[in-house]
């Protein structure tokens, strides 16, 4: 059999040593993908420009079809079937990733470019007043404030509520009411913001006798955010090793204390995060504020008294007024308004590496 084997093997011309066998499989450089995009790119507008076609999103898909195809031959071709299905499939990916991409960047750049026509110091730190929204000049101070004040006390309602319920669920809950409560809070996680605002408009409003103003907005809005910091902590509080709680118990440590030394700070970069989260998600919403705080072009620094603004709202009807003044100030509220967000999220990123358990080596 060893004999047969070695006859097979290619043999040299001037002897009976068998040549080595390479087990090394033709591979594509690597510098394959970025130039075979590099040329799809530039095949996919040749074909638009030659085809009549005016939208460049319909060149982008015909560069991709082209850089799919041509990936999976090349691969097909050089490297085999198998290596080719593998290709195939990490174009699809990354074809993927850039449909989720381009209308992100080019919000964010339209954002940008249309929003810093009157963002300055002024804009900043004046409200409207008495000044006609078809003039241009005004400011959204107001509308910063109402937003800082709304979002706070939404804040300080849902946040506390929600995480106590997430420490239930996870620690305590195991009979009949936790299920109760599971379920209530996924169907609060699909409610509508409409919804929200008028179950405060009809109970604070109409039933109560309370007027219109910034804590019945925040409200509404701690009614969007604690199914939102409920599931985030939730999961988070599960991802805590059973082993630390059996540890401390095991050492005598009350359950209760347990939890406020031990699961908490463990996950506590997941839940700031999931908190800020919540907090993005309520700081854009526009209905609520809409129906319970009805907006105001002078500053109201009492949440609890009297109509307000915020910056959602305030885009919503400057934009809604169609002059061109109004319009410049809607696009930079709005731009305000992402950096908020974004600042919120760095801002939480950098808490959450603050209070992360310190690691050894």
């Amino acid at each position: 059999m060893s004999d047969v084997m070695t006859d097979r093997r290619p043999r040299a011309e001037h002897g009976g040593t068998p040549l080595p066998v390479s087990l090394r499989q033709a591979r594509l450089p690597r510098w394959t993908p970025g130039a075979l995009a590099l040329v799809s790119a530039a095949l996919g507008t040749g074909i638009g420009l030659v085809g009549g076609l005016d939208s460049r999103i319909q060149w982008g898909l015909i560069a991709a079809l082209l850089f799919i195809s041509g990936t999976f031959a090349l691969a097909a071709g050089v490297e085999g079937a198998r290596q080719a299905k593998d290709r195939l499939a990490t174009s699809l990916v990354w074809i993927a990733f850039l449909l989720a991409v381009v209308p992100l960047a080019s919000l964010l750049w339209e954002t940008v470019a249309r929003g810093t026509t009157v963002l300055d110091g002024f804009f900043l730190s004046h409200s409207m007043g008495t000044l006609p929204d078809a003039l241009p000049g005004g400011g959204i101070y107001h509308a910063i404030i109402g937003t800082l004040e709304q979002v706070g006390l939404a804040t300080l309602i849902a946040a506390p509520l929600g995480l106590l319920t997430a420490v239930y669920l996870v620690e305590y809950g195991r009979g009949r009411l936790a299920k109760v409560v599971t379920f209530f809070v996924d169907v609060m996680t699909g409610i509508p913001s409409i919804v929200a605002g008028l179950f405060i408009l009809s109970v604070w409003i109409l039933i109560l006798g309370f007027g219109p103003s910034g804590f019945a907005g925040s409200m509404a809005l701690a009614i969007l955010m604690m199914p939102v910091v409920v599931r985030s902590t939730e999961e988070m509080l599960k991802l805590v090793p059973n082993e630390l709680r059996e540890a401390s118990l095991a050492l005598g440590v009350p359950k209760w204390r347990t939890i406020l030394k031990v699961v908490l700070p463990t996950s506590i970069g997941g839940i700031t995060t999931g908190v800020m989260l919540a907090i993005a998600r309520i700081t854009g919403e526009t209905a609520p504020v809409l129906l319970l705080v009805w907006g105001a072009k002078t500053i109201n620094g009492n949440p609890f008294e009297g109509a307000q603004q915020s910056l959602p709202l305030y885009v919503f009807q400057q934009w809604q007024q169609g002059s061109d003044a109004s319009y410049d100030r809607a696009w930079s509220a709005a731009l305000v308004l992402i950096a908020f967000v974004m600042i919120l999220n760095l801002v939480a990123r950098g808490i959450a590496r603050w209070k992360a358990p310190k690691t050894g080596r």
